[in-house]
């Protein structure tokens, strides 16, 4: 199969398509045929030679990629309702940017056929990584969050989320994306110096919690802000956060939340649009775009 895949640590310039063997499917597994497979910064992360412990084993060359949609061509011994044809879209761990994953049956959830191939291959990275920091801080009705990077794709899920759950957003994003944040719902604010005081003015009822897609300045303004650092989740802040004593994403994906979100997609009742498609040979150009860290939604790749 293709695989665009890296032999040792670097820039996106490592990321090549090599031709690698095609997985094969085992007990209690599926192997599907990409046609979509998602890019965000764990994957830059992983290409730079960050290792998750999960991930410390792995030897190279090294396939980036832990969401993907496609169709199932192969099911394993000991699994049911699913055969091969099926449109799915799944996660995994690495090795979505292929023409074929192998992963356990319950990591997969049916595709509706109204979800297009790019937003079901970089569906769950979003509404996965929101929902479990969402659920983290305990966002109640009424309350107010406070989401930076509210214009990608995990800050486009968390904003509507925490508005279905009867919270108030202020978002910040360049200026360039306010009126896409407030079509999300969200009180939109600019980046930059004096943050804090702006988003003051737009609650004077105060902060009850953050998640901080941005880092840095943003993250600080948050620690400012929201009275209980338990409340603070940091998505790109990992070597920073218990010395700051912020919370990180904690929790499992699933395959309910993954299907539940792209049956909403389905009825028009959540917005998830991607800003980008790439082929499969332009994956170092995707991870350059990942990298300069603006953008309104997602980032994928077809295959």
């Amino acid at each position: 199969m293709r695989a665009a895949a890296f032999g040792e640590p670097g820039g996106p310039e490592v990321l090549k398509v090599m031709e690698l063997p095609a997985p094969q499917a085992g007990s209690g597994e599926v192997r599907v045929r990409v046609r979509a497979a998602g890019v965000q910064p764990f994957d830059t992360a992983v290409r730079q030679g960050w290792p998750p412990a999960y991930l410390a084993a792995t030897e190279y060359p090294r396939i980036p990629g832990n969401e993907f949609a496609g169709v199932v061509d192969q099911v394993g011994a000991g699994v049911t309702g699913l055969s091969p044809g099926a449109e799915v879209l799944g996660f995994s761990a690495l090795n979505a940017y292929a023409e074929y994953i192998v992963v356990p049956a319950a990591n997969v959830a049916p595709k509706p056929a109204a979800v297009p191939w790019e937003v079901a291959g970089g569906l769950t990275a979003g509404v996965q990584t929101a929902e479990l920091a969402i659920d983290l801080i305990g966002v109640a009705p009424g309350e107010t969050l406070l989401v930076h990077g509210a214009a990608g794709s995990v800050g486009t899920a968390a904003v509507q989320i925490a508005r279905m759950r009867g919270a108030t957003v202020i978002g910040t994003a360049r200026e360039a994306n306010h009126d896409y944040l407030r079509d999300l719902g969200a009180v939109p604010v600019v980046y930059g110096e004096g943050l804090a005081d702006r988003v003051r003015a737009l609650a004077p009822g105060g902060i009850d919690a953050a998640l901080d897609g941005a880092g840095g300045h943003a993250l600080e303004v948050s620690i400012e802000l929201v009275g209980a650092r338990g409340r603070i989740v940091t998505l790109v802040e990992h070597e920073r956060a218990a010395g700051l004593g912020v919370r990180l994403v904690q929790g499992d994906r699933s395959a309910e939340r993954l299907g539940r979100y792209a049956r909403l997609y389905a009825e028009g009742a959540f917005r998830f649009p991607v800003r980008r498609a790439y082929r499969l040979e332009e994956a170092a150009d995707a991870h350059r775009e990942i990298e300069t860290g603006h953008g309104q939604g997602k980032v994928v790749l077809t295959v």
